[in-house]
């Protein structure tokens, strides 16, 4: 049984593989010294980078994706979400998705979006 770990710090892993499966936490904008991405789509948007370039770090690429779960801190912006979402989701070889309204770990975060995805 094989297990690698990404990323890793003391509270979790960006990223495990285990076998052929990719598994990421979830992800979030990234933000510098007193920056704000504002918007839903542009956070979505960056996110989305964010997943291309781990899983081409594991091997492997969107086409590849099971599954997603998408959090939007208000329902409302499903919209905006879905506008960089279908710009980016491979057509051909979409995942299983679902979306639903958390409360995020802080108020800047308005997407977090995590994927499992084939090798």
């Amino acid at each position: 049984m094989s297990i690698q770990r990404f990323h890793t710090g003391p509270r979790m892993s960006q990223m495990v593989v285990h076998n052929d499966t990719v598994y990421l936490a979830g992800q979030v904008a990234e933000f510098g010294a007193g920056e704000m991405v504002a918007e839903v789509e542009a956070q979505t948007a960056q996110i989305l980078r964010q997943i291309d370039a781990l899983l081409a770090e594991a091997g492997t690429d969107k086409s590849k994706l099971l599954s997603a779960t998408i959090y939007l801190a208000d329902i409302a912006t499903f919209g905006q979400m879905n506008k960089a979402w279908e710009a980016w989701v491979d057509t051909r070889n979409p995942p299983a998705r679902a979306t639903v309204e958390a409360k995020l770990a802080a108020p800047q975060y308005l997407v977090e979006i995590q994927v499992t995805a084939a090798k």
